[in-house]
């Protein structure tokens, strides 16, 4: 174990830990695969140390969100409405692109703003906008306040877990992502409750 935490102090006090942080998080993005909340998280709880800067842990934690948002709202508009319709009707992604969908119809910007923390929410989110025109202006602003505020969380959450468990890193890293973890649990909850309530208020008619 000590020689993982040497090899994660290693690779995160390295000056080129931003350039990987907002490779990730905007590959993250539009590839929901790679682990960028993971990434920026792990950054914030070394920098309570003191390297790398907690600063520019968010910073590029938000820029390469905001990034990787404008990718995935471009891949939109370049055709994303076709890939979205030839999605198998009983998949996780169609449910997804369903949701996504109804939410821009409905709230445009807040949904925009609160799927950013939902696990490939705010990939079908920047797609389906992209797909069905969603003003790109109003994209900006809403994306920026997305990704600016994801940024402080996660750099932050990682940042006080390295606080709490200073002497032992990998505590710190399990207190941040198991927090982070509980957090896209309760949007998960909320999104189900809501659409349970629905679907009764729908079947009470």
């Amino acid at each position: 174990m000590g020689d993982v935490v040497d090899l994660l102090h290693q690779t995160v006090t390295s000056p080129w830990v931003y350039l990987v942080i907002i490779t990730v998080t905007a590959v993250d993005a539009f590839f929901p695969a790679v682990p960028g909340e993971t990434v920026a998280i792990t950054a914030g709880v070394f920098a309570a140390g003191g390297e790398p800067n907690v600063v520019g842990v968010i910073v590029a934690a938000a820029f390469g969100a905001f990034a990787g948002d404008h990718i995935s709202y471009a891949i939109g508009r370049g055709g994303g409405a076709h890939r979205l319709a030839r999605l198998p009707v009983d998949s996780r992604r169609r449910a997804g692109s369903e949701w996504a969908r109804r939410a821009v119809d409905r709230r445009g910007g807040i949904i925009l703003t609160t799927s950013r923390y939902v696990p490939g929410g705010r990939t079908a989110v920047t797609l389906t906008m992209g797909a069905v025109r969603y003003p790109y202006r109003s994209f900006l602003m809403y994306d920026a306040l997305a990704c600016g505020t994801w940024g402080i969380y996660c750099g932050l959450l990682g940042y006080f877990g390295g606080l709490a468990f200073e002497h032992n890193p990998v505590q710190g890293l399990l207190a941040g992502v198991g927090l982070s973890v509980a957090v896209t649990g309760l949007f998960e909850v909320v999104r189900w409750a809501r659409r349970r309530a629905r679907a009764r208020a729908t079947a009470g008619r």
